[in-house]
């Protein structure tokens, strides 16, 4: 049975300020211009005064005067989109960005490999997002592309839905038209015209009807709509560039070593885990450092064999890190990554003759499905549970 999940990120730049500056998260505010320009994302507080995505910053602004403003900053944006796409790598490799704040997901292979409950997967995709990421999102799962979005719509804000294909045809008739994928308020205004008010109303009139009103295309494409036929696939997309890397930016600028250290850590963690997911292994580990003037140094080293285990890439990542011999500088960012990445199935890995019959490889595998299944505390190495404050993205 196919499944397909829409995760679309609740308010995604007003989402993204919030993690940035927490003080924004109770008052209201949005993302746009201050006194020209248009809103591009309000939070939650502001919404209750009538602010919404498109409106004129000038109308916002009487709505509620006391609102904060705050300017975008796309490449930021863009980097916390980056990252929470390498999240959905980690669950399936047919992944469709919708948009920088949405997309689909195809599940039906995924869940024939993990196994569990739809429902524990989807909890632990947006436990995920929150924690790495710092924004909330709703997750809508269903048969089809239509269904998952439709469910999406309804699961907002920060809330997950899904609909079984049992369920689909009462989920979907009490709709009122609007709610179809494509009706806009001029075919919306047809249909009214047509008596046709919720779903149950189109699906009720003959398709030959709906095709003399609205055109052949239209007329039968919302007929299948309307009775939850969608036959649209999940457009993955080309694979990428074959590198896999997480960064951490730190609150405050830090000279704490140890702090460093365990970011170094989380990070290397971060990374083997994507990379299991892609089926990747590498040999070139990449360490990215920016300091508190912006400045950026990178350091790269080889390993003497294919790897995507964390204790690996961590070491040679720290081994990095101590050779730049810094004396209490000040670092506002690190990353880590693994480049020039092929598929584990074309590689061989000889093990040692005193090597255990079970280690890191498995305790890394079993650790990858607890927290795909339960969420990213489902279980952490001790040291990982220090978490300061810092802002997350993909490299």
């Amino acid at each position: 049975m196919t499944l397909i999940a829409h995760v679309d990120m609740d308010a995604f730049y007003a989402s993204v300020e919030m993690a940035r500056h927490p003080e924004l998260r109770e008052v209201p505010m949005f993302v746009g211009g201050s006194t020209r320009g248009v809103v591009l994302s309000a939070n939650y507080p502001a919404r209750r005064y009538g602010i919404a995505g498109g409106m004129p910053s000038s109308r916002a602004r009487r709505l509620c005067p006391q609102v904060a403003v705050v300017p975008p900053d796309f490449d930021h944006y863009g980097e916390v989109s980056a990252g929470i796409e390498e999240i959905f790598d980690t669950v399936t490799d047919r992944v469709e960005m919708a948009s920088i704040d949405e997309a689909f997901l195809d599940l039906t292979t995924a869940m024939r490999r993990l196994g569990g409950d739809p429902d524990e997967v989807a909890a632990g995709l947006r436990a995920q997002i929150a924690d790495e990421q710092g924004v909330p999102c709703s997750v809508g799962m269903g048969p089809s592309k239509f269904i998952a979005k439709l469910a999406s719509n309804h699961a907002k804000p920060d809330g997950m839905l899904r609909v079984p294909a049992s369920d689909v045809v009462s989920f979907l008739h009490p709709l009122p038209v609007e709610a179809i994928w494509g009706v806009g308020e001029a075919t919306a205004t047809k249909l009214h015209r047509l008596g046709l008010d919720t779903v149950r109303d189109i699906a009720s009139t003959p398709r030959a009807t709906l095709c003399r009103a609205l055109g052949d295309t239209q007329g039968a494409l919302l007929y299948d709509l309307s009775w939850g036929r969608d036959d649209r696939s999940v457009l993955a997309r080309e694979p990428a560039e074959h590198s896999v890397g997480s960064q951490e930016t730190f609150g405050h600028d830090t000279d704490d070593a140890d702090l460093v250290a365990t970011e170094i850590l989380r990070m290397a963690e971060r990374t083997a885990s994507r990379m299991r997911a892609q089926q990747m292994v590498g040999r070139t580990v990449t360490l990215s450092v920016r300091f508190a003037d912006f400045t950026t140094i990178t350091r790269t080293g080889t390993l003497p064999a294919y790897t995507d285990r964390t204790n690996d890439i961590h070491a040679e990542a720290m081994r990095l890190f101590r050779r730049l011999n810094l004396q209490r500088a000040r670092i506002r960012r690190v990353g880590v990554r693994a480049e020039k990445l092929v598929p584990k199935s074309v590689t061989y890995e000889q093990p040692a003759l005193d090597d255990p019959a079970r280690g890191w490889g498995e305790a890394d595998a079993a650790t990858d499905n607890l927290v795909l299944r339960f969420g990213p505390h489902a279980l952490r190495r001790a040291r990982l549970t220090r978490r300061p404050a810092v802002t997350t993205g993909a490299e």
